[in-house]
């Protein structure tokens, strides 16, 4: 006879035990309690080293918004959108921190939605996995539209025509289905079911091209920097500044996409925080030298609409079609290797939740083959291939930047709360300056929220009001834990 539910105020704050986390995630657990959901009983493979991990989070973060998220953040700030990059490296640095941290004392899938769960609660857990499937999905369809930006560029410098704008743009931006953004996201997914080591192998190769293109990018265009360009350097003031640090902040995506392969790497202690720090320090040292190369290589005045923008600054400082072709081509395998990544992300995310019984066990089910959820790769890769196909990429971006916020200011308190819960556990690495660093993370994250456009809350307020359907309709009832309590 099971005992009867406990309050619903209980049931919305339980936790799961970090000792569980670890242990099902390690496959000491194999069965759940009587009557709740279960998957197959397989576990992901532990395949993933350093080199692989710390390209995982360089692939998902440069090129996340770099290549075409200059476009819309320069007109905001005019030349201080060096300054914009500064001030979300700042913060994404902050919170990289206390990524750290947790990686190293729970390292599983899940990223911060394993996380919350561990220190806040069940409902905020839920809320957090929420704000994940969003940063990621969108994160990946809104990358995904910039790639038939330098698709076309490439077919134009190199062949002399372009695809037609009905297939090669969203509604809204003059087209009817973005039909390259769709064929990218079909690749991803052929490749991600195939298995994690052959992806991570890719990533890895693709990671190395595109650092070589940025370079060379910097390296041209600091060869037509012009120092009238950067004046004014602050057209619209620190409004415009911090309005662009906010739509930017969804190229730091990657520090989170890290810790989503936490099940699947080895040495996880030591390996997850060095990935983070190693991605981190190339991410911001790249932003920065490609912002400030392209402002000055080209009048602020001019980056508003323009497609394939790093492209055509190559082209109109040598006055030739090669660099421009070379970078395109560099752009497409850059951009290709962060949608895998990130919707190798959502998967990971998406897996746990439904381990832990908040979605059907389906999602949480692993291929004997090839030790990847299939299912579950096809399902979010067909949600981001319609969102990439029929949505415009500026709609996008700013709903990306608003749910990793949220995620990174729930890691930073989940570490104050796992320090005061658990202030033995073993960590691999511990936030230096606490508790200030976490605070500062908080206050930073918040700050760059501010100054997202109003109606992105509206569009995340639904988005929110959706999950807690979800949850109270069906994960309250088929959660793992409530299993574990009726016993």
């Amino acid at each position: 006879m099971t005992a009867p539910d406990a309050p619903l105020v209980q049931q919305l704050l339980r936790r799961k035990p970090v000792a569980r986390l670890i242990a099902e995630s390690s496959g000491d657990i194999e069965q759940p309690p009587p009557g709740t959901p279960v998957a197959t009983g397989l576990h992901l493979k532990r395949t993933i080293g350093l080199v692989q991990l710390s390209a995982i989070g360089i692939g998902a973060t440069v090129g996340t918004g770099i290549f075409f998220v200059l476009n819309t953040s320069v007109p905001e700030a005019g030349p201080a959108v060096v300054v914009s990059f500064v001030i979300a490296a700042v913060t994404a640095g902050l919170t990289a921190l206390c990524y750290a941290e947790l990686a190293s004392a729970i390292p599983v899938s899940g990223s911060s939605y394993s996380y919350a769960y561990a220190t806040l609660g069940e409902v905020v857990a839920f809320g957090v996995g929420a704000c994940l499937l969003l940063e990621y999905g969108v994160s990946a369809s809104a990358v995904s539209v910039g790639w038939g930006q330098y698709l076309n560029e490439f077919f134009s410098d190199a062949f002399g025509f372009t695809l037609p704008n009905a297939i090669a743009q969203p509604p809204g931006d003059g087209g009817y289905v973005n039909v390259p953004a769709m064929v990218l996201v079909t690749l991803c997914c052929l490749l991600l079911v195939r298995g994690t080591k052959e992806s991570a192998t890719l990533n890895a190769v693709m990671v190395g091209v595109k650092i070589v293109v940025l370079l060379l990018f910097v390296c041209i265009a600091f060869t037509g920097f012009r120092a009238d360009n950067l004046k004014p350097f602050a057209p619209l003031g620190f409004s415009g500044i911090s309005t662009a640090a906010s739509s930017i902040f969804f190229s730091f995506i990657g520090l989170d996409a890290v810790s989503t392969a936490g099940e699947e790497v080895r040495d996880p202690h030591r390996t997850l925080p060095r990935a983070i720090m190693v991605a981190l320090v190339v991410v911001t040292g790249l932003y920065i030298a490609v912002a400030l190369a392209a402002v000055g290589a080209q009048p602020w005045t001019q980056f508003a609409g323009q497609q394939a923008g790093l492209a055509q600054i190559l082209r109109n400082v040598t006055g030739q079609t090669w660099p421009s072709i070379m970078f395109a081509l560099g752009a497409i395998a850059s951009i290709f290797s962060v949608t895998l990544v990130v919707i190798y992300g959502q998967t990971r995310i998406l897996y746990t939740m439904g381990r832990d019984g908040m979605l059907p066990p389906a999602f949480a089910s692993v291929s004997a083959r090839t030790g990847t959820p299939i299912w579950n790769t096809v399902v979010v890769s067909v949600g981001v291939a319609l969102l990439a196909g029929f949505v415009p990429l500026d709609v996008l971006a700013d709903l990306t930047s608003l749910g990793t916020l949220v995620a990174f200011s729930v890691v930073s308190v989940g570490v104050m709360v796992l320090r005061r819960t658990h202030p033995d556990m073993p960590r691999g690495f511990r936030v230096p300056g606490y508790p200030v660093t976490p605070l500062l993370s908080i206050a930073a994250c918040g700050y760059v929220i501010f100054g997202l456009h109003p109606m992105t809350f509206g569009f995340f307020a639904a988005w929110l009001t959706g999950a807690a359907l979800i949850y109270f309709g069906y994960s309250i009832r088929h959660s793992r834990l409530r299993g574990a309590e009726r016993l």
